[in-house]
């Protein structure tokens, strides 16, 4: 399985991007996914997840009302759209995949629970 995200730029506050996520190799379709943001010496943290149909969603108390996380299982794409930017929200952004059994139409918010991880996209908020 092979993860890749894309989208990611400087914006200036209160812009909006949207990252994406390809999956390949096998599916999303049956996957919960999520986003997971990581700044420099801090640990890396969830921001949005997503259950394996798309119809239950979490998100960050952080990012509430401003991102968005879907997916689109026929093109094997994950996607964040990132509204209201603000210079905290800047962040190497990583997207998961849990591959390995899952319960029901869970979501999961930990990084160990995920077992295949892109390899990131910069997000920068500056003006």
């Amino acid at each position: 399985v092979q993860l890749v995200e894309s989208g990611g730029g400087l914006v200036q506050p209160g812009g909006s991007l949207r990252l994406s996520c390809a999956v390949s190799g096998r599916t999303s379709r049956d996957y919960p996914m999520g986003w997971f943001r990581q700044s420099p010496g801090k640990e890396r943290v969830i921001v949005a997840a997503i259950n394996w149909s798309g119809d239950r969603t979490y998100y960050a108390d952080s990012v509430k009302d401003q991102f968005t996380i879907s997916r689109d299982n026929g093109n094997n794409t994950v996607y964040l759209q990132m509204n209201s930017l603000k210079p905290e929200d800047t962040a190497v952004y990583y997207c998961a995949a849990r591959i390995k059994e899952y319960s029901g139409s869970s979501y999961y918010t930990m990084v160990p629970s995920y077992d295949y991880w892109g390899q990131g996209t910069q997000v920068t908020v500056s003006s």
